[in-house]
């Protein structure tokens, strides 16, 4: 069944409700189930080659800085050469404008929404999926089997199978699989971007490389169709969102 699974690894930007930045960024980095321990170990023998410790040094946009800057810059090459990988991120461009009462939610409801948003074109019924996320806390698990169940219904309604589509929605931790640090790191060039930031050079060597390589200035929506380097910049209108 593996060979026709694909697992979607996900991770988040300045997410929080108040913490000092209005853009917000979630990303997805998706590949073949079966080809994902090959990627794992692809992405740490490229941590041994520039002496980081494979499995003790975790990959985190945090932590980009000038001197290292042959390592990531390989990072970057690395996903943008390997046909297995493919990326998906949603920008939120002012998350302080939803009214979140308006539409009687809280933070973490808003919050599960534009994961929706970000993983609905990803489902193609002709496939299953496994999608991993990074954990944050140890009181998500009932918003992540409502988004588990939102998932399937949607997949149903459209194909009326019985089968479910996403077979887990799963919490990991981000220090142990290396896709999700790789998904932390491209998300991160992108919330640096969208919040116009230049104090970093080695973040911003990082920036200027992936819209090089993708043609994308990371701060609009890419055409619909792009299948290697996805972006969905979310409109949002007072307190609406379309």
């Amino acid at each position: 069944m593996e060979s026709n699974e694909i697992s979607i690894y996900c991770d988040e930007s300045c997410h929080l409700e108040h913490d000092g930045s209005n853009v917000m960024v979630l990303g997805a980095i998706f590949c073949p189930s079966k080809l994902r321990y090959g990627i794992y170990n692809d992405i740490r023998e490229i941590k041994n080659k520039h002496n980081l410790s494979p499995k003790a040094f975790e990959i985190k946009w945090a932590k980009v800085s000038d001197s290292k800057i042959d390592f990531y810059m390989e990072l970057v090459d690395y996903f943008m050469n390997n046909g297995n990988l493919s990326f998906r991120g949603l920008i939120v461009p002012d998350k302080t404008i939803i009214n979140n009462k308006r539409f009687l939610q809280d933070w973490e409801t808003f919050y599960y929404k534009m994961y929706y948003q970000l993983l609905r074109i990803l489902i193609n019924p002709r496939y299953c999926y496994n999608i991993f996320v990074d954990i944050k806390d140890t009181n998500g698990s009932q918003k992540r089997k409502k988004l588990l169940e939102i998932l399937n219904k949607i997949s149903s309604d459209i194909t009326y199978s019985k089968d479910l589509v996403v077979k887990k929605l799963q919490a990991v931790r981000s220090e142990e699989v290396e896709i999700i640090q790789l998904t932390d790191f491209l998300m991160g060039a992108i919330s640096y971007e969208n919040r116009n930031l230049h104090s970093n050079l080695g973040k911003v060597k990082i920036v200027q490389r992936l819209k090089d390589l993708t043609g994308y200035p990371l701060t609009n929506s890419t055409f619909p169709n792009e299948s290697k380097f996805n972006l969905f910049k979310i409109k949002l209108q007072g307190d609406e969102c379309e």
